[in-house]
């Protein structure tokens, strides 16, 4: 899999600057491993993450390449992609800029980083990879929301999406219509593994962020202001970033936590069964929320 814009750079996971020397390096290499290791408490995890990270940057020839750009199997793209005008009549309908939000906060984020008059390219591989990881986040943010909505477009004419939606003070990723009920759907990637404890998302790269409770917050923001209920609540994360294809959160079988691959599924389905609506239902309701919706 290529490399997340948001995961830890192998700099980040030995815990210097990209400028230390190459002693330096070997010195925060040897410690790392000696904590990390499982024989004396270490995380297994955290283990293989040191050893990935010295494998890049521990030659100095390797070093170089990643530091050029070249080492790092870069997610990133030129920019985001453009929705053909042509559409085929099988796909979703799709409204809004999936990922637009994000990649504005980026490129104003990497603009005030890199410093006013330079000239650059904001998505230069090696120019993204030297960037703060706050930044990176971003640029993750906005891959992460373009991809979800890509797989939701080949859902089918059935189905409606709207992207980068205004609820309340913040935003909903996705709006999604479609037999099985109402999404709302948030795309992420931190750029690590998560897992569901206590009904929210944790992990060592999400911070102090909770995915679940703020979706929760801004659904019921825009179905009080539409008028509407949502039949259930999505995050989407890498395939690899989830142990389990669907993680459902609570005893309402509600809301879970899902991996992308199956994202289709789960929208034609709904997370547990259920009742599917009739056409005439379906209609007024995308009637309702085509007028009513207002996207960031």
């Amino acid at each position: 899999m290529p490399d997340s814009p948001a995961s830890a750079t192998p700099y980040e996971v030995l815990g210097v600057p990209p400028t230390a020397s190459q002693e330096e390096l070997k010195r925060a290499y040897r410690k790392a491993l000696r904590q990390s290791h499982p024989d004396v408490g270490g995380e297994s995890a955290r283990f293989h993450a040191v050893q990935r990270a010295w494998a890049r940057v521990g030659d100095p020839v390797a070093r170089a390449d990643y530091d050029r750009g070249a080492g790092r199997r870069s997610a990133v793209v030129p920019g985001p992609e453009r929705r053909k005008t042509h559409d085929s009549a099988l796909r979703a309908r799709l409204y809004g800029h999936p990922g637009g939000a994000a990649r504005e906060e980026f490129l104003t984020l990497m603009r005030e980083w890199t410093g006013r008059g330079v000239e650059a390219d904001p998505y230069d591989p090696a120019l993204v990879q030297s960037a703060p990881r706050e930044i990176r986040r971003r640029l993750a943010a906005a891959l992460a929301q373009e991809a979800t909505a890509k797989a939701l477009a080949k859902l089918g004419i059935g189905y409606t999406v709207w992207s980068d939606v205004a609820a309340g003070d913040g935003k909903i990723d996705h709006v999604v219509l479609g037999p099985a009920g109402l999404f709302a759907v948030t795309s992420a990637d931190w750029g690590g593994e998560v897992r569901l404890k206590r009904g929210e998302l944790t992990g060592d790269t999400l911070g102090a962020a909770q995915p679940i409770k703020e979706l929760s917050r801004s659904a019921r923001a825009l179905g009080r202001q539409l008028g509407v209920k949502f039949t259930g609540l999505l995050v989407v994360v890498p395939d690899d970033d989830l142990e389990e294809a669907v993680s459902v959160v609570g005893r309402k079988a509600d809301a879970a936590v899902i991996r992308r691959s199956v994202l289709p599924m789960v929208v034609r389905d709904g997370i547990a069964g259920g009742t599917r609506r009739s056409i005439e239902d379906a209609f007024e309701l995308r009637t309702r929320l085509q007028h009513g919706i207002r996207f960031v």
